[in-house]
């Protein structure tokens, strides 16, 4: 794969962060702009294969990240393929061993629960080797603990923790939160955020608004 440093490696002599938008190459991935993800451990540009797991296309389950989101080295999304069905008395996956079983190859997807697409939306913060599972939506705003394994939906504007993981507390209150959602300040043009980065980083909502 050619990559443009200019549009993936957004840090001069940096190599470990880059613009995850400009490295996808799977359909069923989709990343808005200046989504970020940095890996000290791996090449960040093999995200797909390293991050992305049990992704595969008979499902067509989807892993969808918003804009300006951080994700934290070893975050990992885990998707439907994982999910051993347990519809089952047995969570062996015979219909994926159709050829050992004599089972019909259509049914492959019978070895697994399908709990739907992973959405990431805007601004959201994934730490350290946090774990997101299949059908699992992430609001605006929200961070996700280092380590956390998130099984389930998280409200705009949330901080979560721990296995399985939990709100610990919301980062502002409901009336900022809801100016918050109505301004979408990362739907911007670049201009305008550049103008207004100081009222962003500072707090200062009602210069925003």
């Amino acid at each position: 794969m050619t990559i443009s440093v200019k549009q993936a490696y957004p840090r001069s002599g940096d190599k470990q962060t880059i613009y995850l938008k400009y490295i996808i190459t799977n359909p069923n991935i989709e990343v808005g702009d200046f989504t970020m993800y940095n890996d000290f451990v791996n090449d960040p540009t093999q995200f797909e294969k390293n991050n992305v797991l049990y992704h595969y296309s008979i499902n067509h389950d989807k892993l969808i990240i918003g804009k300006f989101c951080s994700i934290g080295c070893g975050a990992r999304f885990l998707f439907n393929s994982a999910n051993h069905t347990m519809k089952s008395l047995s969570t062996y996956p015979f219909p994926l061993f159709f050829e050992e079983w004599s089972l019909d190859k259509k049914d492959v997807i019978d070895s697994w629960d399908n709990k739907g697409d992973i959405v990431i939306v805007n601004d959201v913060w994934l730490g350290y080797e946090a774990v997101i599972m299949a059908g699992v939506t992430i609001g605006d705003g929200a961070i996700i603990g280092t380590r956390a394994v998130v099984t389930k939906d998280v409200s705009p504007y949330a901080i979560v923790g721990g296995v399985p993981a939990k709100i610990i507390k919301k980062r502002f209150t409901e009336e900022t939160i809801s100016s918050l959602q109505k301004i979408k300040w990362w739907n911007w043009p670049k201009d305008k955020i550049a103008s207004n980065i100081n009222a962003i980083q500072t707090g200062n909502i009602e210069a925003l608004e």
